[in-house]
């Protein structure tokens, strides 16, 4: 059982994501390969990824990632740093500078009392070449077990999105906690939840970052360190078949194909939350000259629009170009 208390400030520090977490999906995605979760609802994607990553040579990467995600109580929080962000950019840049005291210190935690596998030893001792590679691996197998099903998790947490923003119009902070019902239990001013072991999560005026994913499955999910940024992920209400009509609606979008070409209408349907420049690049896997480009022509034809954020030049879907989507 996990129980999170709260006070009357913490209750106003709540903070819901309002999207996927691109390193979170990796994670919990390829924890789902190592079991038989949720059979009904992910057997049919598990069979899918499975022989994608085997036409794709990723079977030995995606064992590796493994050895550094297992489906087991404890994995390295430094693989999932974010609080709700789709963008593959952030994510892995939050991966790939984490300092190497906490690289050795989290991989020592994984693997104490037993070996410590090759290439963890090697992420342990730290370099640049070896967490680039790293970055290359979450990079493929993300293009094979995630992206192709982007549109169906975009769907279900946009639909949890709007629910939970209902619950809080209604009722306010205490109305959206006892919302999510059954995965949490909001009672006597605290959350309680399953979890694999017994433990108390301390907020200390920290906000709360509450964080859907559609590959959690069970019960929610923390962060071991209780000293990093408080956040819980949690499960989306999922149907069996949600695959096979996921592929059904597919067949619309050959109109679309037709009309813009097939990179420019993957990169459109990637656009419905803000995505750099590289964040395209990585998820259709093309060059980032490639990917700029083809944001040129969607801009320049009104289908999105571009926007600076810090030093990043990010993209997303205009009105004309959701439209044109919604009616394929």
């Amino acid at each position: 059982m996990l129980r999170i208390g709260f006070g009357t400030d913490d209750l106003n520090r709540l903070r819901v994501a309002g999207t996927r977490d691109f390193m979170w999906d990796v994670v919990l995605s390829l924890q789902l390969l190592q079991n038989r979760h949720s059979a009904l609802v992910f057997d049919p994607w598990r069979k899918r990824v499975r022989e994608g990553l085997t036409r794709s040579g990723l079977v030995r990467t995606t064992r590796a990632l493994m050895e550094l995600c297992p489906c087991a109580p404890y994995f390295p929080d430094f693989l999932t740093p974010g609080l709700g962000s789709p963008d593959p950019d952030a994510g892995l840049d939050a991966v790939l500078s984490t300092p190497g005291r906490r690289l050795r210190r989290e991989l020592a935690l994984l693997y104490e009392g037993r070996t410590m596998p090759p290439g963890a030893r090697r992420l342990a001792e730290g370099g640049s070449d070896v967490l680039h590679r790293l970055e290359e691996a979450v990079r493929r197998y993300h293009a094979v077990a995630v992206a192709p099903y982007r549109a169906a998790v975009d769907r279900a947490v946009d639909a949890d999105r709007s629910a939970r923003a209902d619950s809080a119009l209604a009722a306010g902070a205490e109305g959206l906690l006892a919302g999510y019902q059954p995965e949490l239990a909001w009672r006597d001013g605290r959350i309680e939840c399953g979890y694999p072991f017994d433990r108390t999560l301390e907020l200390h005026g920290r906000p709360l970052t509450l964080v859907p994913s559609f590959f959690c499955t069970r019960w929610p999910i923390t962060l071991a360190d209780p000293g990093l940024p408080p956040v819980l992920v949690h499960p989306l209400p999922l149907a069996p078949g949600w695959l096979a009509e996921s592929e059904r609606s597919s067949g619309s979008a050959e109109r679309l194909h037709r009309l813009l070409g097939l990179t420019r209408t993957r990169a459109l349907e990637s656009l419905g939350r803000p995505m750099s420049t590289g964040g395209i690049a990585a998820t259709l896997r093309l060059s980032p000259a490639s990917a700029s480009r083809h944001a040129a022509v969607l801009r320049e034809a009104g289908l999105i629009s571009s926007f600076r954020d810090g030093h990043r030049v990010l993209h997303r879907r205009t009105p004309l170009g959701e439209a044109l989507l919604k009616g394929m």
